[in-house]
This record gives C-alpha cells, structure tokens and sequence, in this order.
C-alpha cells in the first residue's frame, strides 16, 4: 500500500513540474496506474490526486489537459463518492468560466464521469448522487446563461444524463422539463436541435401526467399562430419523442395527425420534411393507432414524391428519346442547370419516400391496395435526379418487394388460397414498367443509381422466379456495361454478378442462350480479378452459366464448344493457385465441379489433370470439405465421368475421413461414397472398399442418428454393387446395426434405411447372410432373454418386426412358415410376454406385405386369447395386430370384430383400438359397405365414461368421416346439439382427425363447417372447451385456411380462456398438508398453444398488441404456461419487433422476476431444476429481446441488462445461451450435405 501511495506521490510531485513533457508522462502514468484493477488509494491520496487532476484541466499545454480529462474515467471508480461530487463541482463551476478552452475541457470532463457511473442496478447510490448534483447546475446553466456555447454544451451533457441514467432523476423531471421547453423557441437553431434531442431522453422515463403535461404545451404552441421557423421546431420535436416513446404518443395522434397534415400544405420545404419525419415516426412506432390516418397520409406521401418544383422531368425525356446513349456527358450538364443550391425540394421527396416504406413495412394486409396505388408512383419515381431521393425510392420499392415474398404468408405451398397470389399477380403485370424505368438507368455513370437498380432487380427476380424471361434482352447491356466499365467500383461489379447469379438461379436456361457470346467474357474477366470477393462471386456465376450451357434434366438445345474452353481455363487457374482467399478456393473447386459434371465430353485430355488436382485438394485440410462434395457432384453425373486416374487413391482418403470428428465432411464422405458405389461398381478395387468398411460400424450408433442413416444407405448400395465385400466384413457391421434396431431412439428415415439393408442383404446371397440367419440374428435378444434381463423398449420390438416383414418380402416362399411360427410362438404358454409382443407385432407388420397370412380361424382365437393376457403389452400388440390382419381381409374380419365389440365389455377398449387401425389402414372403397354398422356402433360408445375410450372412438369416426364426408359431416354437426357433454367432447375431438397438412377433398366441406365446431369454445363444459382447443389448435398448424376467416368470432373466445379463473381452484388435503389444484390450468395451456400456433400460421390475422396483453398475463401464470409464453416472446422478437419494443416495459418486469426469483430452502430436487429450466427459458427470451434494433434505447431494458452482466449467476447463465445459440447456427452444425 506504501509503495502505491510513494510511486503515486512522485508522479503528483512530477506533475507541478515546469516542463509540460514531464507533466505529460506523470499523468500518463497515473492514467495507466488508475486503470489497474488492484490499485486502491487510501484517503489522503484520493484528495491529492483529485485536487491535481482538476488543477490540469487549467493547465496550458492542450495534450496535458486532455489527458488529465482520460483519467477522471478510471478515477470514478477508485475514489470516494464525496470526491466525486468534488470532481463535477468543479467541473460545472469551469463550465461557466470566461475561458473557452476551460469550458471546452470541463465539459468533456463532465461527459467522461457520467459515462463511468455505475449503473442504479448495481446498487450504488453515487450515479443518482452525483447526477442530482450536476442537474440543478445544468438547468441554471441552459435557463440563464447568455453565452450559447455554454448552453449547447450544457444540453449535450444533460442528454448523456438523462440516456443514462433518465429514472434515478425522477425528482427532477419537471423542472427538466420546464428548463428544456423554453428553449425549443430560441433564435439558436443547435439550442432547438438539443434541447430536442435531451427531451427525446426524458420522456423516456418521466412520468405520464409529465409527458401529457409536454404534449399539452407542444400541441397547444402547435394549435396557435406560431411562426413557421417556431411550428418547424415542434413538429421536429413531435416527432423525436414519438422515435424514442412511441407507444406513449399514440394516445395524443387523434389531435396531432390533423395538425401534421395542415402543416403540410405551408409551402416551406423544411416544415414539409419534418411532417414526414414525423408521419414516419408515428408508422413505425404506433401502427394500430396510426390505422385510421394511413390513406391520408399515404396519400400526402404520394403528393409529394413528386414534388420537384424547378425540375422538368417530361422535357428531360423527350431530350433523351432524341439523344444517342453515348451522350451521358451532356445529359450531366442539363442536369447541373436545373440543381440549384437553395433548392430544398428533395428532402421532403427523401422524406416522403421513406414515411412510404415505413407504410408498407408495417402494413402487410394493405398489399393489394399498394399495388394498385403506391406502385406505379413509385416505379414512375425511378427516374428521380437526386441520388439520395432515387436511393430511399428503391428502398421502398424493395420493401413492397419483400412484403409480396411468398415466405412473407408464412402459409405453406398448399395453403396459400387464390386470394393470396393476387398481390404475386399484380407485381407480374407491373414488371414490363420496372424494367423500362430501369433499363436507362442500368447505363448511367452514377455508381449509388446502378446499385439500386440491381438491389431492386435481384429482389424482384427472387419474388417472381422467371419474370424477367421476356425482358433479358433489355437487362443484359446494362450487366455487360456495370462489368466493363472502368469507372465501375469493386462492389458496383460485385452487386452486378450477384443479381446475374439471381437471374441465372431463377430463369430457365433458354433464356440466355443468345446472350451467351456478350455475357460470357466480361464474366469469365471476372474470374481473373485480383480482388478475391470479385473472383468468388464471378466463380459462382460461372458456375450457374455451365448449367446453363449444358442442363442435365433437359435436352441439349446448344452447342457448348465454343464457350468450354474459355470458362476452363478462367476456372483451372484458379483452381491451381495456392495463395487465394479461402473462399475462392471453395468456389473454384465447386465450379470445376460443375464444368466436369456438365462438360465432360469436351474436356478430352484436360480431364485426368484436373482430376489430379482434386485429388491433391482432397489431401489439404481445409480444402477437403468442398472437393468431397465437387466429387459427389462429378460422380452422380449421368455423363458418366472417367474416374479412374483418381479412384484408387481417393477411397483411401475417403475411408480416413471417416474417422475425423467433423461432421459435415463424415456426411459428405458417406454421400461421396455412396454415389461411387451405385455408378462405378466395376471400378472399386476391393481392396480399398474392405478399408471404407473397416471405419463404419464406429458410425452406426444411436449417439447420432443422421450420421447412422446415411452410412446405411451407403451399405445398402454397396450391398447391391459389391455383395463379396460386404459378405466379407458383414460380421462387425451388421452388429452394430442390430444393436441400432434395439435402440428406443429409432424411428422413420434409419428405420426404413435399416429394413432396405436388410432386403439387399438378402440380395448377396452370401451363406453367413441367409434367410434364417438373419431372422434368427434379429430375434435372439429376445427369444434369448431371461427372466431377470431388463425388458426391451416397446420401440424395440416395432423395428425388430418392421425388419422381420422386410426380410419376408425379401424371401417370399419363406412367409408361411415364418407366419405360422409366430402364431405357434404366440400361443405356447412357455413363450415369455416378450415374444408373444414380438410374435403379434412382426404378424401385424407381415399383414402390412403378405397376401396369404394362412388359417384365419386359428389366427382370431389366438389374438383374443390374447386380449386375456395378463400383460398390458401383449393385449395391446393383439389389438394392433388384430386392426392391421382385418385391414387387409375386410369381409372376414370386419363383421367379427363389431360383433365382438357389441358383445364384449370387458375387453371393448383393445377392441376399438383393432378397429382404429382397420379404419385407418383399410381402403376407402373397401369400407364403404361396412360404414353404417361401424357408424351407428361408434355412436353407441360416444358417452362413455371413460376419456380413453371417447379418445379412440373419436378417431375412428374422424377416420371414418373421411371415407364418405358429405354425409358423416352433417351427422357429426347434428350431434353437436343433441348430445351429453360427453358426446359433444367426442365429437368436436373426431374433427380434429379429418384434418391432416394435405389437400384432401373433405377440405372444402369442413371450410363450411368448422364454424360451428369452433362454436364449442364457449361451451359450458370444461372439457368440451378444452377439446376444441385442441381442435382450433390442429387446424391452425396443420391448415390455417380452414380457420382464418373465423378468427374475428374465435379470438375473444380463446383470449378469454387464458384467463386464471378463481372458481377452478380448489385446495385439497393430503394428510397434513394442503395442496392447491387448478382445475383451469389445462385448458390455458391449451390456450396458450393455441396462440403461439397461430403465429406461425396466422400472423396477419391477428392484432398483436391485444395478443401482447395476454402474453404478458402468462409471463405471470403457473410454470407450463410461463415456459410456453417465454418461447412465445422471443418468437414475437423476430416476427414483431417494433411492437415489442412498444410494449418493452411491461415486458421486462416479469422476465427480472423470473431471473432473481429464488427457490426456499428445503425444497426437493425437482423445484430447484424446474426453476433452473424456468430461469434459462427466460434468459432465452431476453437474448431474443436483445436482438431488437434500437432496444439499447430503452432505459429499462438497459438497465436490466446492465444488472445481467453485474450478477456473476445471470451473466453466466446469458453468456452460455449466447453460446449455444451462436452453435445452432454455426456452419459446422448446418451443413447436413
């Protein structure tokens, strides 16, 4: 502690030194000393430095003083608070000196110790302290100071103040305000600006009664007779606090919007752009309240786009039609004639195009109505002369562009009714007129001009793949003119080739068949560019233009000769380089990729060099990922590429990448090897092959399921192509997919690829890989296993069965007797519970493929039998077992089983379910005869008691509605009225069955009737209510256009089911202790599912700011339903930003309430990781909030940020999500090729 204070004590002593370089080191020093964390002064210390430093700020040498400034920053945070307070004491006292240069360095003094303040959320008291110690100065300062750069400097600080630390002010606030309004009406345009700004920063934490209170005096200042210079200044006012508080001004538009309007018609160019401004303003930050004034101010908008009063523009294309285009030169100077210095037009054209895009953006069910009336002004506007103008007219148009994207719907391909492509179709009528608008322009010697151009082009040509067919011939000069000009820059060319790319990707190759000649040489010029992003985009050009060339999928219309050996050579020089930018090294060799996949036949002799070259690519670590996946392109083509000079080398390789842990290249391996196997049979030496073998079965395991699909599918076409090799190291393999097909996790796309294996297993005919050794194989684990083995997963003994029917299609002469086992096994009373599951289940599955499943009679009684079996899974694999065999013998079995179900209680409930899986595997045609019996038997058990059995009866009349729709459906709507409320729950649940995320005919009979199944969520009953949800639900994920035109009726009705209702709750006692129960809780979650459902697929539909209020009510609620509403927010971050951001205050308060909650001493383990989950799940929903633009401008926001990085817990917590986030879209994880 000593030493700190002697060395701190000689540096002091230096610093009163005569010569200013000694005084310049001792206070760099002190500056480097301060900013060490372990340096701490004792008091003494503190008010030497603190008196020095402040006595530098005097000091007359400039770099001295600005020094001494730099060391008030780390100072803050080393001193005690009064020694502070001292520092912007002194501070504001020099801020009023007659000494400029003190005054200059006083205030960037005072800006300095306000930006090292700790926030309020730490805890610390000072920040307030110290801000209420500098406000009452400042506002004296801006009040009465005669001297404007004090004041401007004053404002300035003020700003940083309020930004920062806006509510620990509060007790200010009003005379804030009452200091800053004055000030708006003084003859200093920067005051006005200022104070502006610091009012912008105020509002966003002063109190309501404060913001009418200033909304009051703006509107009445606006209302009187104020001078324009003064109007000017409130509006611009009007609209920066709308910028920073948004959601608070909207309750003031009905009073502000008619005045903005009046305003607009002053002919004051000025007055004009801040209307605009502010229309912008309240667009984006109030859209529900700006509804009703979107016309009128759309069309001011439109008024004044064109508004260019000392501009002819009609003279200025009768002058072009005339001239040749080479005449650019004089076509500059008549523009010059006309731009005059005082002429402020085009700022409120700019505005006025950018209030445009804040209108489109915000309003996506106006569509229609924009391109009727704001399209063609805007295309028409493309010919504006002033470039900032013309660069905000392109940007609006790219956002009606982006609006009209057909991602924009969020509807799938089939949902997207005829109403929804009538936007797609007007765009299709218009694009004729962009094109002309833009053709001339695509040749100006304006750079910015020819961007735009190209932006709104490639957004067009992504919109409306193909459009631009019929006008190529009009875009290709301009492409030829953007890539050889001179005067062209690196991203004018960069922007041309990635609109090329776009055209090429999105329009079919006949279209540039007879433009090849031109565009061909400036690309492949490209190609050779020393800038390497140029280099990399012109690659990918190229490589769509081989496409282009020679089309796999189609016949050869054009002779590639000519243009071969240009593009090689462009390509091939590129690929030998070794010194080239990452990326153009990936995309060289995916190009000669392409031109060695489409251009074989007139490579000749080139082709073994280049394929030696891949070869040594394939060796490089960092290029091995892109020549792998060249290769599965070379490889798969149908030109039949020569291999040869490489296969023998490059298996090897394969083979080793295998074993590496990156998983993009073990899939792009397997792929490559793959496609080997299938077209190059006769030239993999076998040797080579036993080594790829040799480093599968690490690859065949559940830890990655992707990984172990793929390297079946591999095996499967090797099996086909090179049985001996497969015969020979089958041993290790195929027990590694045994173990697969036992693992719970296997399902669907390694399931099927398992079952193929196993078929071309069969096919090897190699002796170790019989019929019988395989069956035996896949079923001894289980046949083997003994009493105290630990049972096998249900999944298990599916795949085990799913395997076994492969095989029996495989090997038809094998399927009777393999079926008449499997009844034997399932009758004898020493077969374990295990066998007879596997015995019903591989008999079902065979039902599935075989034709003749032997004695039916014999079969029945053994399944119901079975249906007495102690064993919950062997009554169940009966039941399934008994649906699928009846699916296929409908006249045997069907009448049998309504028969057995009429009469059978006891075992009813397997009996429905046999019947469930009749009806869904069943024929339609088939089922038509029987559809009365089974119809009328269903309706019997409707009002069960039993949940269960109403689930399955509901399915199987929702399968059987199917089979004959337009006269189940109005039997169902029947029902709706007449039955218990039991019946009503099984009914409306049977809809939810009809609806499936294909187009089926029964859709447009449900259109009209699902109205009134959706009428339920009002019904009296619980239960009922909680099933239509689940119905809503459905047809909202699976086919929204079944419910979008009900919504208005169904939105009140599902809001009002996520309410809390206080007569469901119920205490009960469970001996000494009570316990609450819900009984409300499953339908609000419901509820809630619902509503995060229909963002995905019914967001237009819906008025999000309602949606937000109910939102913020589950934030609040039980555990399920916060961890649904907390997906729901970061979900809402992405689609809705700016109304977020609206709402941003209400937001965070429960989110800080979930992440400081903390669990009570003694709880059990499942509480503490309930709330670790709850905990995380809210942290995600602030990483979400965070991504926002503009959220760092909200005080309370920032401020809880601020506490998540002070709070070790929480800032770990954020830090590890961003990581995980950061890994889920990392390419590593992405690329699945």
């Amino acid at each position: 502690m000593s030493n700190v204070s002697f060395h701190i004590s000689n540096l002091l002593e230096k610093m009163t030194s005569t010569d200013k370089d000694f005084r310049f080191m001792a206070t760099n020093d002190l500056m480097l000393e301060l900013q060490k964390d372990s340096i701490k002064l004792d008091e003494d210390s503190e008010k030497k430095v603190v008196k020095m430093l402040l006595k530098l700020l005097e000091d007359k040498n400039g770099e001295v003083q600005n020094l001494a400034v730099k060391c008030l920053g780390p100072l803050v945070g080393k001193v005690k608070e009064y020694q502070v307070e001292t520092i912007v004491d002194t501070l504001c006292t020099n801020m009023l000196s007659d000494k400029e240069q003190l005054r200059d360095i006083s205030g960037m003094g005072l800006k300095t110790v306000i930006s090292e303040l700790p926030p309020v959320s730490t805890g610390s008291a000072m920040a307030a302290n110290v801000c209420k110690k500098i406000t009452s100065q400042l506002t004296g300062a801006i009040g009465k100071q005669e001297d404007v750069s004090v004041q401007l400097e004053a404002l300035d600080i003020l700003s940083d103040m309020l930004s920062r630390l806006g509510g620990a002010l509060y007790s200010f606030h009003s005379s804030i305000l009452h200091c800053l309004v004055p000030q708006l009406t003084s003859p200093r345009l920067a005051v006005r600006k200022r104070a502006i700004v610091a009012l912008g920063h105020l509002v966003m934490t002063c109190s309501a009664n404060l913001f009418s209170e200033l909304m009051e005096q703006l509107l009445a200042e606006l209302e009187g007779e104020a001078s324009t210079s003064t109007t000017r200044t409130y509006i611009q006012c009007i609209g920066g606090i709308s910028r920073q508080a948004g959601h608070r001004v909207g309750a003031h538009l009905p009073r502000i919007v008619p005045l903005v309007v009046k305003f607009c018609a002053v002919e004051d160019d000025e007055l004009q752009e801040y209307c605009f401004q502010a229309f912008e303003s309240f667009v984006r930050r109030c859209p529900k309240e700006m509804g009703p004034y979107i016309p009128s101010v759309t069309n001011l908008c439109l008024k004044y786009l064109t508004h260019d009063p000392n501009y002819n523009y009609d003279s200025d294309e009768d002058e072009m039609m005339e001239t040749e285009d080479g005449e650019d030169d004089e076509q500059g100077k008549s523009d010059d004639e006309y731009s005059d210095d005082d002429d402020m037009s085009w700022k409120v054209r700019r505005a006025a195009a950018k209030c445009v895009a804040a209108i489109i953006s915000t309003r996506h069910d106006l569509l229609e109505d924009f391109y009727q009336v704001l399209s063609p002004v805007l295309i028409s506007r493309f010919k504006e002369r002033e470039e900032n103008v013309k660069a905000d007219i392109f940007g609006a148009y790219i956002s009606l562009l982006r609006q009209t994207h057909p991602g924009q719907s969020r509807l799938r391909t089939s949902e997207v009714a005829g109403k929804e492509n009538v936007p797609l179709t007007m765009l299709q009528n218009q694009v004729p007129h962009i094109v002309k608008a833009l053709q001339r322009q695509l040749r100006d010697r304006n750079v910015k001009s020819r961007q735009g151009c190209f932006s709104v082009l490639t957004e067009l040509a992504g919109v409306l793949p193909g459009s631009l067919a019929e006008h190529i011939p009009a875009l290709v000069p301009g492409i030829i003119f953007s890539l050889t000009d001179r005067a062209s820059s690196s991203n004018m060319r960069i922007d041309t080739l990635a609109f090329l790319h776009v055209l090429l990707c999105t329009h079919p190759p006949e279209a540039f068949h007879t433009h090849l000649p031109v565009l061909l040489p400036p690309v492949v010029a490209s190609v050779s560019d020393p800038f390497y992003k140029i280099t990399s985009e012109a690659l990918l050009v190229t490589q769509q233009l081989v496409k282009v060339l020679r089309p796999l999928d189609r016949p050869l219309t054009l002779d590639p000769q000519p243009y071969v050996k240009e593009i090689f050579t462009a390509t091939l020089a590129r690929l030998k380089a070794a010194d080239l930018d990452q990326e153009v090294k990936e995309r060289a060799i995916a190009c000669m990729g392409h031109i060695m996949a489409h251009l074989r036949d007139w490579l000749g002799d080139e082709l073994k060099p280049t394929l030696l070259i891949f070869l040594e690519r394939l060796k490089n670590e960092i290029t091995r990922l892109p020549t792998v996946k060249a290769l599965i392109l070379v490889a798969g083509s149908p030109l039949r590429v020569d291999l040869q000079p490489i296969i023998d080398d490059a298996l090897p390789i394969l083979a080793s990448f295998l074993r590496k842990n990156q998983r993009a290249l073990k899939l792009a391996t397997l792929a490559a090897l793959e496609v080997l196997a299938r077209n190059y049979r006769t030239a993999l030496p076998p040797a080579a092959m036993e080594a790829v073998l040799g480093e599968l079965p690490p690859l065949i395991g559940e830890s990655d399921m992707h990984v172990a699909q793929v390297a079946v599918g591999f095996l499967t076409s090797l099996a086909q192509a090179h049985p001996s090799s497969l015969a020979k190291a089958s041993g290790p393999i195929l027990s590694e997919v045994l173990q697969l097909v036992y693992s719970p996790l296997l399902q669907a796309g390694a399931l099927t690829a398992i079952t193929g294996f196993f078929q071309a297993l069969m096919g090897t005919r190699a002796p170790r890989l019989s019929y019988s050794e395989l069956k035996k194989q896949l079923t001894s684990p289980i046949y083997n296993a003994g009493p105290s083995s630990p049972p096998f997963h249900k999944q298990a003994h599916h795949s085990v069965a799913r395997c076994l029917a492969a095989l029996v299609v495989a090997c038809p002469q094998e399927a009777a007797g393999t079926v008449g086992q499997f009844i034997r096994d399932a009758q004898s009373p020493r077969s374990s519970a295990g066998i007879k599951v596997l015995a019903f289940l591989a008999l079902a599955e065979m039902g599935h493929v075989v034709a003749e499943m032997g004695p039916q009679r014999e079969l029945k009684t053994v399944l119901l039998e079975a249906f007495s079996s102690p064993s919950e899974e062997v009554r169940s694999a009966a039941s399934y077992t008994l649906g699928c065999v009846g699916a296929r013998n409908l006249p045997e079995y069907l009448p049998f089983l309504l028969g057995e179900i009429g009469t059978q209680p006891k075992r009813q409930y397997l009996l429905l379910h046999s019947l469930k899986e009749t009806i869904g595997a069943a024929p339609a045609e088939g089922l038509k005869p029987y559809v009365d019996d089974i119809w009328a038997l269903l309706f019997r058990h409707c009002e069960c008691a039993e949940e269960g059995t109403r689930n399955v009866v509901a399915e199987c009349l929702g399968k059987l509605a199917l089979v004959n729709p337009s006269q189940l459906l109005p039997q169902l709507q029947k029902q709706l009225l007449a039955g218990s409320p039991h019946a009503r729950s099984t009914v409306v649940t049977a809809i939810k069955f009809t609806i499936s995320d294909q187009p089926q005919p029964v859709d447009v009979l449900l259109k009209d009737c699902i109205g009134d199944f959706l009428k339920t969520l009002q019904d009296s009953d619980l239960n009922v209510r909680r099933v239509a949800l689940a119905l809503f639900n459905s047809a909202a994920h699976n086919k929204p256009s079944l419910i979008r035109d009900f919504l208005d009726n169904t939105l009140p009705h599902l809001y009002t089911e996520t309410k809390v209702r206080k007569e469901l709750i119920r205490e009960v006692e469970m001996g000494p202790f009570k316990h609450t129960v819900d009984d409300g809780l499953d339908v609000r979650k419901a509820a809630f599912e619902c509503m995060y459902t229909l963002l995905e697929s019914c967001l237009d539909r819906l008025d999000i700011y309602e949606y937000l209020n109910h939102v913020e009510d589950g934030l609040k609620d039980h555990y399920d339903i916060r961890m649904l509403t907390f997906i729901m927010l970061a979900r809402l971050s992405t689609l809705c930003p700016n109304t977020v951001l609206q709402r941003l205050d209400r937001l965070v308060e429960p989110l800080r309430a979930t992440c400081t909650s903390k669990v009570k001493a003694g709880s059990v383990k499942q509480e503490f990781e309930k709330q670790d989950e709850l905990k995380r799940s809210a942290m995600r929903a602030v990483a979400a909030l965070l991504t926002i633009p503009e959220v760092e401008k909200s005080p309370v926001m920032a401020e809880f940020s601020s506490q998540i990085r002070s709070n070790p817990e929480m800032a770990a917590l954020f830090e590890s999500i961003q990581k995980d986030s950061a890994s889920l879209y990392a390419p590593e994880s992405m690329d699945l090729s």
